[in-house]
């Protein structure tokens, strides 16, 4: 009875392994490849060029830091030059005065001080002696004043130079940071079909305004902003056929007579600042934190910006990315 329900046994055994390997056969080889998922390209794309405008307007600051470090040389050197030709000037004063000592004039006012005749004669030459010697003591102090002067001038002229070194590698590193950004955001469209592309490239645009209600110095910025949509986005520039973020508003409110840097952080520091409640058309409006992307506020809701290498410059909702604040440049 054992030998039976061994043998049974053996036999489902074979029926199993027979099922499996049948199974087995019919699988495929390898799984089918999974299309990329658009939401999940447009996070990653959307991060890829958040990141690269974070890069691009921190090179941005560092270009003004760079001029001003670069203006600053200028003056440094320039003091470095005035103060060496007046450590000159001191250095052969002193060496005179050692030289006409050497030749004797020292010794011969010694003498005349030890010959005078009588006590007024003595008190004059004595005076003569002591103020010789105090214009020798003065061209010394004056000499080493001016070393020492020179010295802090071209260690200062040193250190900036330092700084603008730094300031130039930095602006590489930012440079080779974009490029990389960017890149990789290139790569992740290419992946996606022509179609789901193009959905990806269209979504958070806006129908253009029917009408803008501005006057002034705003109109005329917001003028030249909306007649940039549709222009390419390129990181650092400023027209006259792409721009950044910061590059668009420097060049739109330049058209009003009004003067900003370019970079968002530092356009923030300019003007007024209102609250989101309160914006009006001109206001310009920053996000992120740190401050990385600004964008001018035209009304109904809507800005004009300089979104990202894909969708150029356009119009878009106020609160479509997360908002940091706004400053009004006039009014």
């Amino acid at each position: 009875m054992r030998h039976g329900r061994k043998r049974l046994a053996a036999a489902f055994s074979g029926l199993a392994l027979a099922a499996t390997v049948g199974v087995v056969g019919f699988a495929p080889a390898t799984p089918a490849q999974a299309e990329p998922d658009i939401d999940d390209v447009q996070k990653q794309v959307d991060t890829l060029y958040h990141q690269a405008e974070q890069a691009s307007e921190r090179l941005n600051d560092a270009k003004i830091e760079l001029t001003d470090l670069r203006g600053d040389l200028v003056s440094l050197q320039a003091d470095q030059q005035r103060q060496d030709a007046q450590l000159d000037d001191a250095r052969e004063d002193l060496q005179d005065s050692i030289v006409s000592q050497y030749e004797g004039q020292h010794l011969t006012a010694l003498s005349s001080v030890t010959a005078a005749d009588d006590a007024g004669s003595f008190v004059s030459s004595l005076s003569t002696m002591s103020a010789y010697n105090q214009l020798q003591a003065q061209l010394f102090d004056s000499f080493t004043t001016q070393a020492k002067a020179l010295d802090l001038r071209a260690r200062a002229t040193e250190q900036r130079t330092a700084e603008v070194q730094q300031k130039q590698d930095e602006l590489a590193a930012e440079k080779k940071t974009i490029d990389e950004k960017y890149s990789e955001a290139k790569d992740l469209l290419d992946d996606l079909k022509a179609e789901e592309r193009e959905r990806l490239l269209s979504r958070g645009s806006v129908e253009l305004p029917s009408g803008i209600s501005a006057t002034g110095a705003a109109k005329t910025a917001i003028s030249y902003a909306m007649a940039q949509v549709g222009k390419a986005y390129v990181y650092g520039a400023a027209g006259p056929s792409a721009f950044d973020c910061s590059g668009l508003m420097m060049m739109a409110w330049a058209q009003a007579g009004i003067s900003l840097p370019h970079s968002s952080s530092a356009q923030y520091g300019v003007g007024r600042h209102v609250a989101s409640g309160d914006l009006q058309p001109g206001d310009l409006v920053f996000y992120y934190s740190p401050i990385s992307h600004v964008a001018m506020y035209i009304g109904n809701g809507l800005i004009v910006e300089a979104a990202n290498p894909s969708a150029g410059v356009r119009v878009s909702p106020v609160f479509s990315m997360p908002y940091a604040g706004a400053t009004r440049l006039v009014g």
